[in-house]
């Protein structure tokens, strides 16, 4: 991938997501301290990666200490050359992920890390609100192609999985593309309210995304419509009943 620019010290970059092929990753240091170089790099099979911190040939940090590693965990470098220093790792499982960072050390410190995850899984939003009878519709995507695609409702600790087939009448479930899901929800009750999550399969783990749905009365909408036409009758009333009430005084 492309060296990161100076927005990179702020937000970390995302590199293409791995299918199994040999991922290389390098980061390119800069002569001046700042914020931590950060790259996230997504796989979601088994690859081998090679990842690089490179000091830029003007830097001024000549001859610098550098140390790996792998969380506090301090590993060792597996090739180096004059101003470039590599780690190669055999991602064979969820348990070779995480977070590798090389450490320059000289008159300064200079810091960049990879963050080694399996694909994230994106939603329209974490809230939907509809109303009863309604349909809700649910989406989920990725990035990368999982192996599979499996619905969830939640309620309490309680997870049940979402079998459309069976539930033909309430759930339809479309895999709209490789990486996008779609789950509707019909004819909707009161009891239809929850968290539902999508969960993706990769080959180096499960991902999962939750979304709550409320699901409102049909009359909620006309609620503070109703509010307001029962202040004005009070108003009314009460005006009409003041001059009931004066009437009958002045005859008096």
């Amino acid at each position: 991938g492309p060296d990161p620019t100076t927005q990179d010290l702020k937000q970390p970059s995302m590199e293409s997501l791995s299918n199994g092929a040999f991922v290389q990753s390098e980061i390119l240091l800069p002569g001046a301290s700042g914020a931590p170089l950060e790259r996230i790099i997504s796989l979601s099979n088994a690859t081998t990666v090679e990842l690089s911190c490179k000091l830029d040939k003007n830097s001024h940090l000549k001859s610098p200490q550098v140390t790996w590693k792998r969380g506090n965990e301090t590993i060792s470098h597996t090739s180096k050359t004059e101003n470039s220093w590599s780690i190669q790792l055999k991602i064979v499982d969820s348990s070779k992920l995480g977070s590798y960072s090389c450490i320059l050390k000289g008159e300064e410190e200079i810091r960049a890390t990879f963050h080694l995850q399996v694909p994230k899984v994106e939603a329209r939003g974490k809230h939907i609100i509809t109303y009863e009878k309604d349909t809700a519709v649910i989406i989920c995507k990725s990035g990368s192609t999982p192996m599979s695609w499996t619905w969830y409702m939640i309620s309490g600790s309680k997870q049940t999985a979402i079998n459309a087939s069976l539930q033909a009448d309430k759930y339809l479930i479309d895999r709209l593309s490789a990486n996008v899901t779609r789950l509707r929800i019909l004819k909707l009750t009161k009891e239809d309210a929850g968290v539902y999550c999508c969960e993706a399969t990769f080959g180096l783990g499960k991902v999962k995304l939750e979304t709550e749905l409320k699901v409102l009365s049909i009359m909620a909408p006309l609620k503070p419509f109703i509010a307001v036409v029962a202040e004005v009758v009070i108003l009314l009333t009460t005006i009409v009943l003041y001059e009931v009430y004066s009437k009958r005084k002045e005859k008096r």
